[in-house]
């Protein structure tokens, strides 16, 4: 698959990533990559994103998400496709 063919991923993130603007964090790099998707928190206290957009800014996406805002401590950061979800063009936060 090119770089540039967009690809749509459900990332699973966990460790420290509730309660230090993860979310917020996530939202503002995936406007600045450019890319469609949401990310929200889930009960269990992993964040849950999907990112949708070409595959060199999935990439960095994802690198970013491995890490996280500086507060967070990533432990855990699982792609999978999301082939059967609706493909977003911007970027939010879901409550």
């Amino acid at each position: 698959m090119s770089r540039d063919a967009t690809r749509c991923l459900r990332v699973m993130i966990g460790g420290r990533v509730q309660g230090v603007c993860f979310r917020h964090y996530t939202r503002q790099k995936a406007i600045e990559l450019g890319i469609g998707g949401w990310v929200r928190n889930l009960p269990d206290g992993h964040v849950e994103a999907l990112i949708n957009g070409p595959g060199a800014k999935i990439d960095a996406m994802l690198g970013w998400l491995a890490h996280g805002p500086d507060d967070a401590r990533v432990t855990s950061c699982t792609a999978t496709p999301a082939e059967d979800a609706p493909l977003p063009d911007s970027f939010r936060i879901l409550y």
